[in-house]
């Protein structure tokens, strides 16, 4: 598979090959070495040749990564096609295939449902017995009292590893992820992962499932085709979001951005002195009026340009996988995930004409609040994070270098329109009978139908 234009040659430069991207990596380089096991050094998403490769090649940036050889977790990647050279990535090319075989994986359960008790403990003694897998489950999800009370499965369950969102970083150690439950496990299995995300295998077992194609019957064969690997896999590319926020109150002792001593403080901007978080997010972000009765205004700019002024509830902006979710209830267009693209949609503006606009991938976008605004503003980052955004509060948007691998039953196209049909209804109505044969009908001019 070539994900992106790939130049091979020996003349581009005397020096030894090395690679940057510092879009997404800063200043880090890397040597053309065949990639490692664990992400500590080239942080999860390799940029090396094809391995056995000594020669020198360019690139240019790519929408759904940052180098000519994607990989997702410590030993999963794309399956390398060296028949095709494209610019976009070409979808049936979209394989996983594994470096080495997969050891560790994380188990995400819908919380506070009993009717995943039965599967979950299913999966997990497959995966442990049959499989001798390392399983990685929440904490508070083994804190169930059903599962704390059944004897069968403390032997099991004294195996796993457990982590605490928010508290412990399981990135490295993660080969690939299993959802069971709706669409809001791959979301909240996409929040746990900033950099680099391990292919995810998701169970239909909650109440739309648009996002989640697998059906638990006969989970053990499907699992096992992963495990072996060369499964069409759908990149689904996230938002990289970035929050800044002026300092007040307490935090506004520390002048810009340096505390006392001279140190840098932490989550700090250098520049402007406001505290800068940062998100990874797959379905939208959106921007609201919150409690407040006023009108929603804020200033939308596009790679330093202001184009637009929302005026109303709100805007979304969403990846091509949120357009079927909150963009597609505001009266978006529904975009397949392999198209490179930002949607912008607006919330009941208070404007007949402002309709949803499609964006490419790879620009920015700065959302503030307009100096005229007379209420803040709230933002939220699918779904969770709920926070306030005030004047001299900035966001800014574009498309992150690490998407999300999901895996696919079929391959990407016909899974989309599969779960448009099964779980949107799109376009599903009765079917208009057809005409007897021996009738000879014809229309009339004002439209009906008579016989000649």
């Amino acid at each position: 598979m070539e994900q992106e234009s790939i130049t091979m040659s020996k003349e581009l430069s005397p020096e030894p090959a090395s690679l940057r991207c510092s879009a997404c990596h800063g200043g880090e380089d890397w040597g053309c070495t065949p990639p490692l096991r664990g992400r500590a050094k080239s942080r999860s998403l390799s940029a090396s040749p094809a391995p056995g490769s000594t020669k020198e090649f360019r690139r240019t940036r790519s929408l759904h990564g940052p180098c000519p050889v994607t990989t997702f977790g410590p030993k999963a990647c794309v399956l390398q096609n060296p028949q095709t050279i494209m610019h976009i990535q070409d979808p049936a090319s979209q394989r996983l295939t594994w470096n080495k075989r997969p050891k560790s994986v994380l188990v995400i359960k819908k919380i506070r449902d009993a009717g995943l008790l039965q599967p979950f403990k299913q999966l997990c003694e497959y995966l442990v017995e049959e499989n001798n897998m390392i399983v990685y489950v929440e904490k508070k999800v083994l804190e169930d009292p059903a599962i704390v009370s059944d004897e069968n499965f403390g032997p099991v369950k004294r195996k796993f590893c457990t982590f605490r969102e928010d508290y412990d970083d399981i990135s490295n150690q993660i080969d690939f992820i299993i959802c069971l439950g709706g669409d809001g496990t791959l979301l909240y299995a996409s929040s746990l992962f900033q950099g680099s995300v391990p292919p995810v295998m998701a169970f239909h077992l909650g109440s739309l499932g648009f996002l989640t194609p697998f059906n638990f019957e006969n989970f053990q064969a499907q699992v096992a085709q992963v495990i072996e690997g060369n499964a069409a896999i759908i990149l689904r590319s996230r938002l990289k979001v970035r929050v800044a926020k002026e300092l007040r109150g307490k935090a506004a002792a520390i002048q810009n951005g340096v505390s006392g001593i001279g140190v840098l403080a932490p989550g700090l901007d250098p520049e402007a002195g406001k505290q800068v978080v940062q998100y990874q997010v797959l379905n939208e972000v959106v921007i609201d009026r919150g409690p407040s009765s006023y009108l929603s205004n804020v200033d939308v700019y596009l790679d330093g340009h202001l184009i637009t002024t929302v005026q109303g509830d709100g805007v979304i902006v969403s990846t091509p996988t949120g357009s079927t979710a909150y963009a597609a209830a505001a009266g978006a267009s529904m975009i397949h995930p392999n198209v490179p693209a930002i949607m912008l949609t607006p919330i009941c503006p208070h404007s007949l004409s402002f309709r949803p606009i499609v964006v490419p991938a790879g620009v920015e976008l700065k959302i503030t609040l307009s100096p005229e605004a007379r209420n803040t503003a709230w933002v939220s980052f699918d779904g969770r994070r709920r926070q306030e955004i005030s004047h001299g509060d900035s966001i800014s948007i574009t498309t992150s270098c690490y998407p999300l691998p999901s895996i696919c039953v079929r391959e990407p196209v016909s899974d989309w329109f599969e779960s448009l049909a099964q779980c949107l209804h799109w376009n599903v109505r009765k079917k208009q009978s057809h005409f007897p044969e021996d009738e000879d009908t014809d229309v009339d001019a004002d439209g009906g139908t008579g016989q000649g």
